[in-house]
């Protein structure tokens, strides 16, 4: 029986006429400045060999979970790890899931109810968005990292109330204003849930952490696919909240858990960056290099991440293309994944990162625009 695309395929001319449409391409050479390798652990040969090392002692970590949590799939090197988790953040529990995007779907697919409200940062990473689909609950948005609207909105509220934010957002590089953000968020009684993907590990164990915010926050999810090297996230509240996930959350009672090896390179990542601490203190001067180039961006000065605005998304293109063609690798961040006239280059900086590459980059960037 033949099926009518039509509309599938007419959506997808339409992104190549505007020169927005996703493609997969192999993992391109060149000068990195577009991964969140942040500290340089996946390709970090001593991180790797002490991983080879494991494999080589338990190669039984290489083989398949054969279940969820729930049926075959608990193994003492998850439920190690989770221990492990929770004791270095100073969090009762910790709940290991495959992916951050999969954290953050069962968080607020299944805390809220249908009378609750959600609060999220407008520009929150887009599976809290997804999550919240799938949630009951009513979600409102407040303006960028803006407190008093975020006050304004809480005051209207009757029912109970979850607050998402990020503690640094990924598309402009600035950070949560979290302290801030916590106290408001207790003095109406609501619940504070803070991502912390592209904070862990770049700044200790995040923000949370830093400024000692346990007893604030409801839950921190942290993710291991971008400082850590790695792959996974951690949801770390405390007991209830892990119980509760564990009896309700979809996303984790009906996924299959990952292999061994995920779990224990995670642990041992943590191991390596409490060993390696120097990696976070050269990626902090290296991200002084860039600002001290100059260039205008709305990005916190010491965030690894540094947006720097193009507002078209023909010359964005054209910039990304001459970045290319020197090697440089970067990446542009087209409407309408962002507000039309806030298209940017997305520069992420590395521990392993040269100053001549860095001030190589900016020169370009500087020269174009």
């Amino acid at each position: 029986m033949l099926k009518n695309f039509n509309h599938f395929q007419e959506a997808l001319d339409k992104r190549k006429e505007e020169g927005t449409l996703r493609v997969l391409k192999p993992k391109s050479e060149g000068i990195d400045f577009y991964s969140n390798d942040y500290l340089g652990l996946a390709r970090n040969k001593e991180l790797q060999n002490l991983l080879v090392k494991q494999i080589i002692e338990t190669p039984q970590l290489l083989s398949g979970s054969t279940g969820s949590r729930l049926i075959s799939g608990n193994s003492s090197t998850v439920i190690e790890t989770e221990n492990y988790i929770a004791k270095q953040h100073q969090n009762p529990s910790a709940l290991l899931f495959p992916s951050g995007y999969n954290a953050n779907l069962a968080l607020f697919s299944t805390l809220p109810t249908r009378h609750d409200i959600i609060i999220v940062d407008e520009k929150i990473h887009r599976s809290v968005h997804d999550a919240c689909k799938m949630s009951h609950a009513k979600k409102l948005k407040f303006k960028h990292n803006n407190l008093e609207d975020l006050e304004q909105i809480l005051k209207r509220q009757n029912g109970n109330c979850y607050i998402a934010i990020e503690s640094l957002y990924s598309m402009d590089g600035d950070f949560a204003p979290i302290q801030e953000i916590a106290e408001i968020t207790e003095k109406y009684n609501a619940h504070l849930i803070v991502d912390e993907a592209h904070a862990f590990g770049v700044f200790g164990y995040g923000l949370v952490e830093k400024y000692h915010l346990q007893n604030k926050v409801l839950a921190t999810v942290v993710t291991y696919g971008k400082a850590l090297g790695a792959h996974g996230a951690a949801i770390l509240s405390n007991d209830i909240i892990k119980s509760y996930l564990i009896n309700f959350a979809s996303p984790f009672i009906y996924t299959t858990s990952a292999q061994d090896i995920q779990w224990m390179s995670v642990k041992t990542g943590y191991e390596f960056l409490k060993a390696n601490r120097e990696l976070s203190i050269k990626l902090q001067k290296n991200i002084a290099i860039f600002r001290q180039q100059n260039l205008k961006n709305p990005s916190s000065e010491n965030s690894p991440i540094q947006a720097i605005v193009i507002p078209d998304n023909d010359r964005l293109k054209i910039l990304k293309e001459t970045l290319l063609n020197e090697g440089f690798l970067t990446y542009a961040v087209f409407s309408p994944t962002v507000k039309e006239g806030t298209e940017r280059l997305r520069i992420c900086l590395h521990s392993f990162n040269t100053e001549e590459e860095i001030i190589g980059l900016t020169k370009i960037i500087k020269d174009f625009i």
